[in-house]
């Protein structure tokens, strides 16, 4: 599919201080779009100017919640080249979202081109220092006018993105998450696997109270005996509980991080004993206690790795690694870091250079 470029007539100032670019806040001159109508397919792809929106008040999307997303970053190398980090995998899951959303799919050429061409044209807002990056976001909606439950004929598919700094405040920093119980994300044969809108929506109650008592995230427990982990907010979660790596099972609830399966593969690689099977909140109550929880984190595109200093869970707050980063997650972040920015082989051909 051919994209028509329409370059902005009028730029917006780069950020200069790179350690406060937070996370989402700022976004580049362009963005890609394109549509999709029933009996045509895609069409009208472009990347033009950054743009707001003009949307009917009876748009599906909007009444009855076909909206998916992803996420995933470009990185600036040293010599000022431009990796992106397994992005097929992303459209993979994009692909599945859509298919369980009754939505349309996106072809692997069309979007990796979309993807680097929009990166390409917006490399000077890629910032250079290390643990920054240029977070790129493909979105769906459905965007059909009409009422009555009943998938879209029609779909806006766009890519927005802007330079990124730390997703949490801590940075690299042992974050505190609070275990929730009397909510639930996901259940079984509904949408937890897939990157849509309306999971978040679901999260932010929980999300808001964890925050008002101090902690940094949720941790979701099963709907059905809420006591077996699922995910962190944001994040899939890891346990070392004596010499074994642990993280739950993609059973449908959780969403298959394309993160997640980075770190198993390279603790695989590095002879560390996986295991994706169910993890109580009482094993891991007792291996606390017995002191064989050595180290917990989250892992996603956002974070990348995220330290886990604290649970908290039915009264108790529970230490992990006498609150600091343990040698694996730290072991572990350094390592896809350096695979992200270049630094080192890629023996996974998870590195796709794109510019430089």
């Amino acid at each position: 599919m051919e994209i028509e470029i329409i370059r902005s007539r009028s730029l917006k100032p780069k950020p200069t201080d790179e350690g406060s670019l937070g996370f989402g806040k700022i976004f580049t001159d362009h963005m890609f779009s394109m549509y999709y109508t029933q009996g045509r397919g895609w069409h009208d792809a472009k990347i033009e100017p950054y743009r707001e929106l003009s949307l009917d008040p009876a748009t599906i999307c909007l009444h009855y919640g076909q909206m998916i997303f992803e996420g995933l970053k470009a990185y600036r190398g040293k010599g000022g080249e431009i990796y992106l980090f397994r992005p097929e995998a992303n459209l993979k899951r994009m692909n599945d979202s859509a298919r369980r959303l009754c939505m349309a799919t996106v072809e692997e050429e069309t979007f990796l081109k979309a993807v680097r061409e929009l990166v390409v044209l917006e490399r000077e807002w890629i910032p250079k220092g290390r643990g920054t990056s240029l977070y790129i976001r493909p979105t769906m909606i459905a965007t059909e006018r009409a009422l009555g439950v009943h998938a879209s004929e029609e779909y806006l598919f766009f890519i927005i993105v802007g330079p990124v700094g730390a997703y949490y405040p801590e940075g690299f920093s042992p974050t505190k998450i609070y275990v929730v119980e009397e909510y639930v994300r996901a259940a079984p044969g509904g949408i937890g696997f897939c990157k849509a809108a309306g999971n978040y929506a679901a999260s932010l109650l929980a999300s808001a109270l964890a925050t008002e008592k101090g902690y940094t995230q949720v941790l979701w427990l099963d709907a059905v005996h809420r006591k077996y982990v699922e995910e962190v907010g944001t994040s899939n979660i890891f346990f070392l509980i004596g010499d074994e790596l642990i993280t739950p099972p993609l059973s449908g609830t959780i969403l298959p991080g394309v993160t997640r399966d980075s770190v198993i593969s390279l603790a695989r690689a590095w002879g560390v004993k996986v295991a994706e099977r169910p993890v109580s909140m009482d094993e891991v109550v007792e291996a606390h206690a017995a002191g064989t929880l050595r180290e917990a984190f989250a892992s996603g595109t956002a974070a990348v790795v995220s330290p886990i200093g604290q649970l908290f869970w039915r009264g108790r707050e529970m230490v992990i690694g006498g609150g600091k980063v343990g040698e694996l997650t730290e072991k572990l972040y350094n390592e896809i870091l350096m695979i992200q920015y270049g630094e080192k082989e890629d023996p996974f051909g998870w590195r796709v250079k794109i510019w430089g």
